[in-house]
């Protein structure tokens, strides 16, 4: 197990789990298509004002996005970086914001059955109870003293987001091995204008510049950062799993919303937080080892010269480690410990 990957994983799950009540706190005073908006917007500037300042320190060792990338970058776009976001923040106006950062976890369920089912990337028993333990605390969650849909509607909203961050998450995976940081701030300054502009045409106004700014620092560290450090683990530990370890988000979450937002810590929600917390426990605590082949391959990325990378270099190649360029993978048959990152996406 990649033991700094998995530390990027769990960096990007605490950032986005403090945003959420901080999201409920801010949906109050702001209409929440104009908060998307400006969560995103924060993300894009901030990381470009970040791209510049280390431009002149930063390794050119991270491979540029692609030509190739930017139909699933756009996909990723439109389904996390708009739809997504709008989905929660209306989902918290019908919400507490405790319940709605546990109801969060689904994201790993929504991200790891796309990645199972639609792209093939493999899982186990242990793996598929996990994800039903995680499921069985969103149903204790869902579940409102008020009849009707009323009652469930912000439930799903919030369901319907994770489902979109899902999707975003696996089309993000196929342009992983690129420069993280131009991924998450190329999202940013499009995810925001666009749903700005759908804020504005809906009749929103800005609010006092104070919330401006709390908007913009909230969607810089929890959307902008998180996504960054999102990326660099999908690479490294493969879509479903880096779901997992994401799921951590909502507990931390919860522990912020119930003393900023004042509510209560009720039987429903430990129930809830319990059978959550086993699922990804089971997620955390997997291990996975067998016979591979490797199949021959050429990509670029960032890389160093390990057992996966042991290829003949030209002139017109960086000498200095860790770097990027196009390099072909040999046929190759070992065993060891893995996960299925860019390098392990055989079949079992």
């Amino acid at each position: 197990m990649n033991i700094t990957a998995v530390a990027y994983a769990l960096a990007a799950a605490a950032l986005f789990g403090m945003s959420t009540p901080m999201a409920k706190a801010l949906v109050g005073v702001v209409d929440p298509w104009l908060l998307a908006g400006l969560f995103y917007l924060g993300s894009g500037v901030g990381l470009s004002v970040l791209h510049t300042a280390l431009g002149r320190w930063r390794p050119a060792s991270e491979a540029p996005l692609a030509r190739r990338d930017i139909p699933w970058l756009a996909g990723a776009i439109l389904s996390g970086g708009v739809a997504g976001p709008i989905l929660l923040l209306i989902g918290l106006t019908k919400t507490e914001g405790t319940t709605a950062s546990l109801l969060l976890t689904m994201e790993g369920v929504a991200t790891a059955l796309i990645a199972w089912f639609a792209f093939r990337e493999n899982f186990d028993r242990r793996i598929a109870l996990g994800m039903a333990l995680i499921v069985a605390g969103a149903m204790v969650l869902a579940w409102q003293d008020e009849p009707g849909f009323a009652g469930i509607l912000g439930p799903l909203l919030i369901v319907g987001a994770c489902v979109a961050w899902g999707i975003d998450n696996n089309l993000t995976r196929k342009v992983a091995l690129a420069d993280p940081l131009q991924i998450a701030m190329i999202k940013g300054l499009v995810a925001g204008p666009v749903s700005l502009g759908l804020a504005f045409a809906n009749g929103a106004t800005l609010p006092a510049t104070h919330s401006v700014i709390a908007a913009l620092v909230v969607g810089f560290l929890g959307y902008g950062v998180s996504l960054v450090l999102f990326v660099v683990a999908l690479r490294h530990l493969g879509t479903a799993r880096t779901g997992a370890y994401f799921s951590t988000a909502p507990f931390l979450g919860t522990a912020v919303a119930i003393p900023l937002l004042h509510e209560p810590l009720s039987l429903q929600l430990l129930a809830a937080g319990v059978l959550m917390g086993a699922g990804v426990w089971l997620h955390l605590t997997e291990r996975h080892t067998h016979e591979h082949e490797h199949e021959v391959i050429e990509h670029t990325h960032r890389h160093m010269h390990d057992d996966h990378h042991r290829h003949a270099h030209d002139a017109a190649d960086p000498p200095s480690e860790p770097h990027s360029h196009r390099h072909v993978h040999v046929r190759l048959r070992h065993a060891h410990p893995h996960v299925p990152d860019a390098h392990h996406r055989h079949v079992h």
